[in-house]
This record gives C-alpha cells, structure tokens and sequence, in this order.
C-alpha cells in the first residue's frame, strides 16, 4: 500500500493541505466507489473505485452519462488512500489539485469479472449501488499515443438504467454533494439482497425456446446448453441435500458429488446448475449420464453450477443475474475444477455460437438477460437456441419387434393439451441399442394398461400395447408434421427428473424487446405488476398491461360503443373467475355506463371506448372482454350475428377448419356476408354483420335455424344442442351468442386459458394456415400487427338486411 501511494505522497504537501495522507478502512464484503466533483484549473469529476488497498482513479472531465452512446474519457490519475472517500474542502492555492472538491455520489462497486485481471488487461465491467451512479458500467483503457497518464473510456453499458443524453443529464440535474445522506445509501429503485433464513424449498427458473437470437445480444449473457440432468443443491450447516426440478431428493444417487461439496466449504445456499458427464470427446453426453446412474458410477459426474438464488445469508433472487454470477464465481474461487464448476460465460454473437455449438454435436445454448432477476417458473428472462428440434414425450405405448429385433418396436409417444388430454405425437423406432429394447420392454410390461391413454381423434398403429403414462423419453426429430406428429424421431433416453403430467408440446417463442412491451402512461398505477398471471408462458399482470397498451386501437374498434362485460381473473389463470356486466365506474378511470334505459331492470351497463378505460380494466385484474351485438344507441336491435364453432371432445382442428368453410358456404348461398376470426380458444368465430332492422328474438331465431339447419343435413358434424354429451366428437355452432344480453369474446382480447390466447381477426384464405383457435397469444401478438384490423377491412360497409335470407333459410329448411 505504501509503494501505490508514493506518486499520490509525492504530490503533496500535507502541512497545507486538507487532504488525507493515508489511512481509511477498506471494505469487508463490499467495495467502495466515490466520485469527486472537483473545482481545479477546470471542473472534472475524479472517479475513484477501492482496490487491493488504495482507491484506483481517473478524472473524467465531463462526468458520467447514462447515455451508452457517451464514451467519457477517463484521465487515469495516481491511486489516492482509501480515506480520501471522505474528503470534501478545498485544496489551498499553489497545492497540487488546488479547488474545491465535492462528494458528488458514493457507495459500493461490484466487479462483473475478476478485477485485477480486467484491471491488468485495460477493461473493468462493473455494478454501481451509490446515490446517482446504478447499474452496469465499464472503464475500458484506450490504447496510448505516447501520453503521461493512461486515457480510458467510462461507458455506460445497456441496463434498465439507461437514459438518452437528450432527456438526461445527471451532473446537471443532480450537482451537488451527499456526503449528508451518509456512505451506504443506495437508491430506493435499486434492487438489493435481503438477509433471509434459506428457505426449505426452491422452484428453478426454466427457460424458454426461442425461435432466433435475441435482437440486442449485448444485453443478455449466453453459455453452453449441458445436454443433462437439472439439479439444486442446497446448503446448510453439514447439512448437503441435491434435488431435482420437481423437488426429488437425489442426494442418495450422487454420493460422490455430496462428497465433492461438503469438501469445499462453500457458504450455506441454494446452487442452481447442472449435472453430466462427459465422452470421448470431452462434450456432455446424455446417454453416459444415464448410464452412470444406471450403473452406480456416478462419480464420473460433473457439476456445473450458473447461478445462486441464495447465498450466505441473503435472498438474492431480486439482484441482476450478473450480480448472482459475481457472487458465486466469489464462492467458488478455491473450489477444485474437477467436480464442481462454474459455468463458462461464451464470448461471441449468439448466431456464432450456435453454429460452434451444433458442429461440435452440442445441444445448443442459453441465453439469459444480464440485468434479469431470478424467477421460480419459466421465462423469458432465460431462453433455449437449439441445434434441433428436441424435447420430451409421455410414453402411452409400444408396438412388437420386427424381425431379429428384441424387446420392442416403436414408443408411441404423446404430448398433453390444454384441455388435459394426452394427444398422440407420433412414435420413436431408432436410437435404441440391444441393452436399452430389454430395459425399456421390462419397464413398459409393468406399466401395462387395457386401454389407450391418447385422446380418440389419431389413427395410431394397429396392435399396439397400451401403458400407463408415467414414463418420459426424450427425443430428437426433425419436425413437427401439420396433424402434430413428430418426423424422423430418434430416441436419446427416459428422463427420471421430469414428470410426465407436466410435458407439453414445446413451442419457439419470439424474443424481441417488444413481444409483449409497449410504453404504458406515467398517470396509470400498477399495482402487483409482477404478479404470475399464468403459469403456462409465465406472463406476469405488467406484460398483460403492455398487451393492452400495445393493441388499444385495434382492439376499441371491436369495443367501442358496445355493452362490455369483462371477466376478472385476480387469482391469475386457473384461478376463480367474476363475470362482470356491470361495476363501479369511480373506481376505473375512463369506463362508461350506458343510459339506464337499455336495460332498467338492472345496473347501466359499460362501454371500454378509449385507451384509459381499457388499462384501467386490465389493472382491475380484467383479462377478458367480451361484447353484445348491438350499439348502445340502437340497443334494441342487434347489427350482427355471431356462430361460435366449438368443438366437442375428439374433434381435430382440422374438422374445425372445415366447419368454418362449410359456414362459409351456406351463408355465402344466404346472400350473407361473413367474417372471421379466432377464438383464442379452442374454435373460431363466424360474424356476419347485419343492418339493425330487427329485434333480439327474430335475430337470435333465425340464427338458430341457420344452426339446426347445418346439423340436419350434416349430422355426424354438427350438433345443434349445448352440452358436452351432445357434441362428442362434433362442433355445436353455438347460436345462442345472439340472445339480448348474451356476450361474445371481443376481437384482440386474451382468453383467462393457460398460453393466454387472443382473438384475433383473419381472412378467409387464411383460414389453412391457422393452427388453432389460440394461433395468436398475448406473447406473439405484436407479429400480427402489421395485419391488425385489416382483414375485416370491408365489415362495416358489407352489413345487409336479414330479409332476404330469413326467406332462404326457411326455404332450405322445408327442403331438407
């Protein structure tokens, strides 16, 4: 310490100056940072940031910007005491620095990366917790032209904190000292550890597959898919337990890395990583892992570990994911290599990186937000890029081996639905060598059932042997056919850490900054935003606020001047749902009611007709809105038909599609024009828009003749009764949509169902392509915004009179 303060010693004469000669106590758990606005022959702001002892400076002569595109050079000076972090005066005239000096901000630093290694090497990425200074920086050196004193760089680097130099200054709008507010104040909007006792159990965070690389990779951190088992370890005391995803206790099966823990003195917490092993080659294998638990030898295992929810004491879920890694990479700096590791950070663009990754036969790679808080569900925050498309299957049965092969044919494979189903998936014939056929009949003749598991509606192969579906295989295929089968399926194991309840059809979701991000006004209050509104995608109350923020024009279009009813979900998703047709206005801000007329014998009804009233429902815990078909000011007399398809248990999507058509072609021969639209359901919706002519009960007649009519010419299609014994295997065309009073889902409205589905509008010749009523989520809502509203283009001039068709269908009818 003496040898780094001898330039700092040599420049000043301490008899004079007010300045500190030496001392200062160095941080514990934490680093110091202070920045010194500093009045010398010109204003600068001396940067300063505590190391090995002495506080390593630079003066910056413009300050700090929270603009990334503000290089601020960055004077290195000599290193001054730590003491100095107090000082504030003024340095007497003909005195080496002679000006008044400032603590304009202070508190504590956190290295990203090692620090003297960075240090050493010209590049310093870095955490600030202080008064004005938050978030991520970098000091990086320039390379230098011959100059006394090394120039650097201060950039700030992408963050939740950043904010265009246009709109933000922080030396201007925030000049003066806080050595008043104290040493460790931290700004109330920083997140920060909590001391908490470690909690008994801990859901991980999963991630999601992406269909492409994130637009701003800068922003997120990426590492190596391990092709294994997930597992958290958690620490306590001598007290070393390893659990699976679901909460399995492993620690048994994996003595050899209990072993490997309790010798490395790590601090008591909860570890996230992954366990494999490797071939050959040196890449993680997912057969060897299993054959390492099949044969006992699982001290072949190795850990990986890439995060630490918990640690030391403290809850760290709420710090940036590069915080955590900092924190653990602390923990595990004296830990031996060989079991436990710290996963490798990869240093390229994503695209680069998986490319490396599939040539070199591995899985692919994560990606995770750098500034992402950690999450007990799946998200977006974590993303999956795979080399192929690869995931796990319910096993439901086998078929016989052919020729010499033993054991058995194929797995029939399934995958379940959101409407709880098992639906058949295709089957897996190769990847099985002769050990695995023997196991896998062994294990599947002990589950073996009467009946099939899968959902009626798939032709699936004749003497097959039903199983009860409790086994998981994981497979790899080359794709997904339209009648949901896989193609080209090659079999990599069973998987013992996953239950089979919870495999779902696995499918890429986009990750740009606007999936489901639109700017929300300053005036409107969030209360809960992080509240899990569904499970499914992991969609929390904030993203369903940005959704309606970013579809409030098309979506008014469909809801403007219309009774509204909304469904209040407060439970999120699977939770108790309040149908509402009326409410207290005071309480939301820009609802509307009705005239009282329109329906005395009841409470006016409401009206969503601006951008206020519809973020004020959603904060209210709306996720639906549903809308009569009439106007409020023609009440009386509905302007349009709706015809619901619903479909009935065992019927295809594809027999939904051909329903639509065939709707399609009898209102056509009714001189009806029609239009369509998703459910964000299960179906679709048929509107045909009408002139306001006649009352409910004539409407809602002929609709139902229409209805009766198309399930007596079509009987094994359509059924003309509600009710689910009805319509097994058929689509009731649900008529009864057009009674005064009734509701249907609004165009652009999310649906409280797992995936949180929209109702979107869409041509006819798009009808093909669609592949569900829930084509279109709140997730993937912005791909169809260029489309928007445009497919109903023509819907309000296109009304026509009922007349002439009430005449056709009575017609029609007598003929049947």
């Amino acid at each position: 310490m003496k040898d780094a303060l001898k330039t700092y010693k040599a420049k000043r004469n301490f008899s004079a100056t007010p300045e500190p000669a030496e001392g200062g106590q160095p941080g514990q758990d934490r680093l110091g940072f202070v920045i010194q606005k500093h009045w010398a022959t010109r204003l600068h702001y001396d940067f300063r940031l505590e190391l090995d002892g002495t506080m390593k400076s630079w003066a910056v002569p413009k300050g700090p910007s929270y603009d990334t595109r503000d290089k601020r050079m960055a004077v290195q000076v000599e290193d001054h005491p730590i003491a100095y972090n107090e000082f504030e005066g003024t340095i007497p005239e003909k005195q080496y620095g002679a000006g008044k000096v400032i603590i304009w901000d202070r508190g504590t630093w956190e290295p990203l990366e090692d620090p003297r290694k960075g240090y050493r090497a010209g590049k310093l990425v870095f955490l600030l917790h202080g008064h004005k200074m938050h978030g991520r920086w970098a000091l990086v050196r320039m390379r230098g032209k011959g100059e006394d004193k090394e120039p650097w760089l201060l950039i700030k680097e992408k963050d939740q904190y950043v904010r265009p130099a246009d709109e933000f200054s922080v030396v201007d709008e925030m000049p003066d000292s806080v050595k008043h507010l104290g040493p460790a104040a931290v700004a109330a909007t920083a997140p920060a550890a909590a001391a908490a006792p470690l909690p008994e159990s801990l859901a991980p965070e999963l991630a999601t597959l992406a269909d492409s690389p994130p637009a701003a990779p800068e922003d997120w951190l990426f590492e190596v898919k391990y092709d294994g088992y997930r597992l958290l370890a958690r620490i306590e005391g001598g007290d070393i337990r390893l659990l699976t995803r679901n909460g399995n206790d492993w620690t048994h099966k994996l003595e050899p890395l209990q072993a490997a823990l309790a010798g490395a003195g790590l601090p008591d917490g909860w570890y996230d990583g992954e366990i494999v092993v490797h071939n050959a080659q040196g890449r993680p294998d997912f057969g060897l892992l299993q054959q390492a638990f099949d044969g006992r030898r699982t001290k072949e295992i190795v850990y990986f570990m890439f995060d630490a929810p918990y640690l030391a004491g403290e809850d760290l879920r709420a710090l940036p994911l590069e915080q955590r890694r900092a924190r653990l990479q602390a923990a595990l700096e004296h830990v031996d290599g060989d079991t436990i590791r710290l996963s490798t950070v990869l240093q390229a663009p994503p695209e680069q990186l998986l490319a490396a990754a599939c040539e070199m036969g591995l899985e692919g790679v994560i990606g995770k937000r750098r500034d992402s808080a950690y999450t007990e569900r799946r998200s977006r925050d974590w993303i999956k890029l795979k080399c192929a498309q690869r995931q796990e299957f319910v096993i439901g049965g086998y078929t016989d081996p052919q020729g010499s092969r033993t054991g058995i044919g194929s797995l029939l494979l399934g995958v379940y639905g959101a409407d709880g189903a098992l639906h058949y998936a295709g089957n897996v014939g190769t990847g099985f060598n002769d050990k695995t056929l023997r196991d896998l009949a062994l294990k599947l003749k002990r589950l073996a059932a009467d009946a099939s598991p899968f959902a009626p509606g798939k032709a699936i192969a004749r003497r097959a042997h039903w199983v009860k579906p409790q086994l998981v295989a994981e497979v790899s295929f080359g794709e997904w056919t339209h009648g949901g089968s896989v193609r080209h399926a090659v079999f990599q194991g069973l998987r013992k850490d996953k239950r089979a309840a919870e495999i779902r059809r696995e499918e890429p979701a986009p990750i740009e900054e606007n999936t489901v991000h639109s700017k929300l006004p300053a005036s409107l209050k969030v209360t809960n935003p992080d509240r899990l509104v569904d499970q499914a995608s992991g969609l929390k109350k904030i993203d369903l606020l940005r959704y309606y923020a970013l579809m409030a024009d098309l979506l008014l279009e469909h809801t403007r001047g219309r009774p509204v009813s909304l469904v209040r979900a407060p439970d999120g998703v699977g939770g108790e749902l309040f149908f509402q047709k009326h409410a207290d206005v005071s309480k939301l801000k820009g609802l509307k009611e009705f005239p009282r007329e329109l329906d005395p014998e009841h409470p006016p009804m409401l009206e969503v007709g601006t951008t206020e009233a519809l973020l004020s429902a959603a904060q209210f815990n709306v996720i639906e809105l549903h809308t009569q078909n009439a106007l409020g000011r023609t009440y009386e007399k509905p302007n349009r038909i709706v015809f619901d398809l619903d479909p009935g248990s065992g019927v295809e999507w594809t027999q939904v599609q051909e329903a639509a058509q065939l709707m399609h072609g009898f209102l056509d021969e009714l001189g009806l024009p029609c239009f369509l639209k998703t459910s964000g359901g299960k179906g679709l919706h048929v509107v045909v828009p009408i002139k306001p002519y006649y009352d409910w009960d004539t409407v809602k007649a002929f609709s139902k003749q229409v209805v009766e009519h198309m399930a007596a010419i079509l009987p094994e299609r359509f059924a003309a009764k509600s009710g689910p014994r009805n319509r097994v295997g058929k689509i009731f065309i649900d008529y009864l949509r057009n009674g005064r009073g009734a509701t249907t889902v609004s165009a652009w409205s999310a649906r409280a169902r797992p995936g949180l589905g929209i109702s979107v509008p869409v041509g006819w010749d798009e009808l093909a392509s669609l592949r569900g009523g829930d084509h279109w989520t709140v997730a993937t809502a912005h791909t169809r915004l260029d489309a928007g509203n445009t497919p109903w283009a023509d819907y309000a001039k296109a009304a026509v009179g009922l007349a002439p068709a009430m005449k056709a269908v009575g017609q029609a009818t007598a003929a049947a």
